[in-house]
């Protein structure tokens, strides 16, 4: 496989794996650990991701547990939550932190479709830009003699083939997120 087939298609996955962490923290009916990665508490001056101050788990459908390891972070974790962009209400019994995820409505589960397109078409249009360096790259190695006329038609079409696969991926993962979301 030529270079920039193999660096194009690295640059795709990432692209993809973006996509997948940002729908991570898209917030569905149901209860997700992975709601509170991008939440960071004030750990003693420090600025720390609520994943590395405390025990995060979904007991059931829609609740979730934060035990913290420093039962004094517990008004800190609660107020990092509150004010996050999630609109969740935690309540704590001075040992851990319930959070029960109330079920979206129908409106909110629209916009919420809505921003998962959106994500998406960003991720397919930012793989499609990436096939198009892939592509000005191998006109340059042509142009330069480093490629035959043929080789570089050849290349092409297998970066065209890697870039239909990924969006094809992205697709696929909208299509679950899709699902997920809109599902009661």
């Amino acid at each position: 496989m030529h270079s920039v087939i193999s660096s194009s298609e690295d640059r795709m996955k990432k692209t993809i794996a973006s996509l997948k962490e940002g729908f991570a923290a898209l917030r569905t009916g149901r209860a997700s650990a992975s709601l509170f990665d991008k939440i960071k508490v004030d750990y003693y001056g420090d600025k720390s991701p609520l994943n590395q101050v405390a025990n995060i788990s979904v007991p059931e459908a829609r609740l979730i547990v934060i035990q913290p390891w420093d039962k004094n972070m517990i008004t800190e974790i609660e107020k990092a939550v509150r004010s996050s962009e999630l609109s969740l209400n935690p309540s704590n019994d001075g040992k851990v932190i319930r959070i029960s995820i109330p079920p979206l409505t129908e409106e909110r589960r629209k916009e919420l479709v809505k921003t998962a397109k959106n994500q998406a078409e960003q991720s397919r249009v930012a793989i499609r830009n990436i096939r198009r360096d892939g592509n000005d790259e191998l006109k340059k190695l042509q142009k330069a003699g480093e490629l035959t006329e043929d080789q570089e038609a050849k290349i092409t079409e297998e970066l065209q083939k890697v870039t239909d696969s990924c969006i094809g991926q992205i697709n696929q993962i909208l299509e679950e997120k899709e699902k997920e979301i809109m599902e009661v």
